[in-house]
C-alpha cells in the first residue's frame, strides 16, 4: 500500500500539472470502490476547475473552484496518471477526469481498495480521526513523552496509528525504528527521552529521504508517469529478513507483529 512517501511523490509530480484546468468531462467506468461512487459524481465536477492539491497522511486532496474537495486514496494498487485523452481506458481505469487540453487525469485501481470521493472538508468523515503530518510536525521531547507515557502498545504498532501520527505504514516504521536503534516490540511508554529524541530525528530523516527518492516500489506503486521510486534500493531492514545488517553485519530478523511481517537488527537496536 502507498505510504506517505509515495502519496506526497504523487502530489508533488501533478500538483503543477492540474492546477487551473478545466474539468470538461468525467466517466466513471466501475463504481464499486471501497466506497461506492455515487451517481451524481460526474455531474457535481463537471466544469469546475482544479486547484492547488494537499495531502493529509495518505489521502490527496484537490482543491475545486467550489466549496467541495476531491478525495483521493490509492488503497493498496491505485494510481493516478495524466494522460492524452485520445488513448483508449486500460484495463482498471475507473475513474477518468478529462481536462482542457486534451488531455485526461485517470485513476485506476486493480484491486479497488481504493476511494474517490467528492465533499465539503468538514464532512468528509476519513480525515476525521487523521493523526498529524509527521513530515511538519515539530514534537518536542516533552511532547513525545507526553504523548507515549500511558501507551502499553509496542512502539511499531503505535508508529503506524494513523490516529497518532498519519501517514506512516510497515516499510517506514520498520526503517524508521532501524534508524532510531529501537525494537519494533518495545513498549512505547517505556522508551527513555533519548530514545524519543532519536525516534523524532529517524522519523523526519527517513520520510524526507524516501520522498527525494520517490518512494518505495515494492509491488505496484508508480508514479504518475510510470516510473518506479527508488528507495527501496536503500532499505536497511524492511524485506531483508536474513541478510546482513547494514551496520553490524548481524542477520536482519523477521517477526511478525500485529499481523504484519516486521523486521529489525537484534545487535543494533535495544
Amino acid at each position: 500500500m502507498p505510504e506517505l512517501p509515495e502519496v506526497e511523490t504523487v502530489r508533488r509530480s501533478l500538483a503543477p500539472l492540474v492546477a487551473g484546468r478545466e474539468i470538461t468531462h468525467v466517466t466513471v467506468r466501475e463504481r464499486r470502490l471501497r466506497r461506492p461512487v455515487p451517481a451524481t459524481f460526474e455531474t457535481r465536477l463537471r466544469g469546475h476547475r482544479f486547484g492547488a492539491i494537499e495531502r493529509r497522511g495518505k489521502y490527496l486532496l484537490f482543491e475545486l473552484d467550489c466549496p467541495d474537495i476531491l478525495l483521493v486514496h490509492l488503497g493498496m494498487s491505485g494510481s493516478l496518471s495524466l494522460r492524452d485523452n485520445t488513448a483508449p481506458p486500460l484495463r482498471h481505469d475507473h475513474v477518468i477526469f478529462d481536462l482542457d487540453r486534451s488531455e485526461s487525469l485517470c485513476f485506476n485501481d486493480p484491486r479497488r481498495f481504493g476511494v474517490v470521493r467528492l465533499g465539503v472538508i468538514d464532512d468528509l468523515e476519513e480525515l476525521r480521526n487523521v493523526g498529524p503530518d509527521p513530515m511538519t510536525m515539530n514534537r518536542s521531547v516533552d511532547e513525545w513523552r507526553s504523548q507515549v507515557r500511558h501507551r502499553r502498545t509496542p512502539i511499531k504498532t503505535l508508529l503506524m496509528d494513523q490516529t497518532f501520527i498519519a501517514g506512516i505504514g510497515n516499510i517506514y516504521a520498520n526503517e524508521i525504528l532501524f534508524q532510531a536503534g529501537i525494537r519494533p516490540r518495545r513498549m512505547a511508554a517505556r522508551l527513555t527521552r533519548q530514545e524519543l529524541g532519536h525516534l523524532d530525528e529517524a522519523m523526519h530523516s527517513v520520510l524526507a529521504r524516501a520522498v527525494d527518492l520517490g518512494g518505495s516500489s515494492i509491488s505496484d506503486f508508480r508514479n504518475i508517469d510510470g516510473k518506479l521510486g527508488y528507495f527501496q534500493i536503500h532499505h536497511a531492514v524492511y524485506d531483508r529478513a536474513g541478510d546482513a545488517c547494514p551496520r553490524c553485519d548481524t542477520a536482519v530478523r523477521k517477526i511478525t507483529l500485529g499481523g504484519r511481517s516486521t523486521f529489525y537488527c537484534r545487535s543494533c537496536q535495544r
